[in-house]
């Protein structure tokens, strides 16, 4: 089997038959990863470069680790240390790269769309490792793997996204999946960090009560609150947000279930999740950072024409 496209640019470009095949393929991953001897030759003579104009740190040791687990020839390429602080272009350096024969391009950028245009100007396979406040297919492919690890399956899961809905890529990245994979979406934060139309146009239940989403949910996805993209004031401060939408253990002792919390990364600490939420069994943050690997490794290795 293989992927029904050459790139992975978003969740929203793939079919469930696709999302299923990464699953799987992560899955066996996953297993080969357990092993003494982690290394497997599946890209051994492929060359990838790794392409981040924004900071990263689990997106890029992830991806790093993933290739080295596949035998893969690795560049690395940070946007502040190299040409493109001179003024260099994102298109001329890609083709600067791509004459030193690199055949996949692991991408991270600050704006939206540039994976897509890099796709339609070099014919190297495009993975989007994040792009702008768009889209973040591998973290959403991991996220649905640990769900689907802890639920056994995803259809009829009740998933609830909450914090900074407005500008995270995560957000919509997983709401695209859980949609089409049968789970059920509520997105839950304070009305300024939540897009005005998002219940039309992706057609997730909207909520501004903590209380009562953490009541209807099975697992709960909290993300950070990104300051760094917002240019206006949009809540009173981190005290007053941590008040009304942050996770502490004695609410989730207060509800009559057990549910699952996760958290893309990075955590920030007394924000939206105490630290002894973070740390608690509930929590399957770190197996989050586990199971990236084995997917990144089914991407590179579907979208790498080896199988």
């Amino acid at each position: 089997m293989q992927l029904s496209t050459r790139h992975l640019l978003g969740i929203k470009d793939l079919n469930k038959e696709d999302i299923s095949l990464i699953l799987s393929t992560a899955a066996q991953f996953k297993e080969v990863l357990q092993r003494p001897v982690k290394k497997v030759p599946s890209l051994r003579d492929v060359t990838i470069v790794n392409l981040f104009y924004e900071n990263s740190t689990r997106t890029r040791f992830s991806f790093e680790l993933a290739e080295k687990r596949l035998s893969a020839d690795t560049i690395n390429f940070a946007a502040s240390s190299s040409s493109a602080a001179k003024g260099e272009t994102l298109l001329d350096t890609v083709q600067n790269i791509l004459s030193m024969k690199v055949d996949m391009v692991v991408m991270r950028h600050s704006a939206s769309g540039a994976p897509h245009f890099l796709a339609q100007h070099i014919p190297a396979a495009i993975i989007n490792a994040g792009d702008g406040i768009n889209e973040h297919p591998t973290q959403a492919l991991l996220d649905a793997f640990s769900i689907q690890e802890k639920m056994r399956g995803l259809e009829g899961v009740k998933v609830a996204i909450i914090g900074d809905i407005m500008h995270s890529r995560v957000a919509q990245s997983n709401i695209y999946l859980l949609h089409k994979m049968g789970a059920k979406v509520t997105v839950c934060g304070p009305p300024t960090l939540i897009p005005k139309y998002i219940q039309q146009a992706l057609g997730v239940q909207v909520s501004y009560n903590l209380q009562e989403t953490l009541e209807w949910c099975d697992v709960a996805n909290v993300l950070r609150i990104q300051l760094e993209r917002q240019n206006q004031v949009l809540f009173s401060s981190l005290r007053e947000y941590n008040i009304a939408y942050g996770i502490s253990k004695k609410l989730l002792d207060s509800l009559q279930k057990e549910i699952v919390i996760m958290h893309p990364g990075p955590i920030n600490r007394g924000v939206e999740l105490d630290s002894d939420v973070a740390d608690s069994k509930q929590s399957i943050i770190l197996q989050q950072v586990e199971n990236g690997v084995a997917v990144r490794m089914a991407v590179l290795y579907l979208l790498s024409g080896k199988n």
